[in-house]
């Protein structure tokens, strides 16, 4: 008989009143593309074998429901890929979005779980590092620090 022993990670479960991790999501193309950036160094995030998603981009003006389930997609692989909550996200568009679209998307992003730091076009990048890359680094540098999330106020 082989028996085998399950155990939690180190330390507590996660603070649900923290905030989680911070992604960059390319959604400039045919298939969205996900990145992770920390201290400035990003990867692209991919599926582990057997379990690949395609992402594919619904148009800008794509009902609530399509870019939810494009961005809950995201959010999951990103998950995944780092064994963390993912709460925040860049999104990098092929145009900047209007305001009535960039309201439907919020709205999608909200019931996805993720809370947009940032709508960007393409446009706003290099192509060096891809769109993917570029947005990770910046939601890095937007997103909100745990430590600070729960420090007390000073007044």
């Amino acid at each position: 008989m082989k028996l085998f022993q399950i155990e939690e990670p180190d330390g507590a479960p996660p603070n649900r009143q923290e905030p989680g991790a911070a992604i960059g999501i390319d959604a400039g193309g045919a298939r969205a593309d996900i990145a992770f950036s920390v201290g400035g160094n990003a990867l692209t995030l991919d599926d582990r074998p057997g379990f690949e998603q395609v992402l594919p981009v619904p148009v800008t003006n794509a009902e609530v429901a399509a870019w939810q389930e494009l961005l809950e997609g995201a959010r999951m692989r990103a998950e995944r890929a780092l064994a963390r909550p993912v709460t925040h996200a860049v999104v990098v568009l092929a145009v900047a979005p209007s305001a009535a679209a960039e309201r439907r998307l919020r709205k999608a992003a909200e019931q996805a779980g993720l809370e947009v730091l940032r709508f960007a076009g393409r446009g706003e990048f290099s192509a060096d590092p891809t769109p993917a890359l570029a947005a990770a680094i910046l939601a890095e540098n937007l997103a909100p620090r745990p430590e600070l999330a729960a420090a007390p106020d000073p007044g």
